[in-house]
């Protein structure tokens, strides 16, 4: 499998792990050991859209049009990278709590522990690492 077939492939999960993860944490309630602050959520969904909206169309121009420039893809690549930082303080409300007033981790319908969580923001570390290396060597 080439590398271009295999950065559409993770394009399109990492945009699946952007809209998921919105929906899963729009409400007050989700799984883990406390609550994502709203900023960091939001921060996630933004830079994961601006990253999609920048990121797909360098991707689909040719090499010699604006959008398809160098420039272009390193600020795509600047947004994934801002995206799966948020993503790392996503998963964070998994560590445990220790001390008097920690709380039992709570958990939601769609998972049963962090295995979700870790799969798909570790993935996204993965795949923006795999975009910057197909960035680099001029792949895509």
């Amino acid at each position: 499998m080439s590398t271009d077939v295999i950065v559409y492939v993770l394009t399109a999960l990492a945009a699946v792990v952007v809209v998921l993860t919105r929906l899963r944490l729009a409400r007050d309630e989700g799984a883990g050991r406390a609550k994502v602050p709203g900023g960091v959520v939001l921060g996630h969904t933004v830079a994961g859209v601006l990253a999609l909206l920048i990121w797909v169309p360098f991707l689909v121009f040719p090499e010699d049009s604006f959008i398809g420039s160098p420039l272009v893809g390193i600020i795509g690549l600047g947004f994934w990278w801002v995206t799966a930082i948020f993503g790392l303080l996503i998963l964070m409300r998994w560590l445990p709590s220790r001390g008097r007033h920690a709380v039992d981790a709570s958990s939601d319908s769609w998972s049963e522990g962090p295995g979700l969580s870790v799969l798909a923001h570790v993935g996204m570390v993965v795949a923006v690492a795999i975009f910057t290396f197909a960035y680099l060597t001029s792949a895509v």
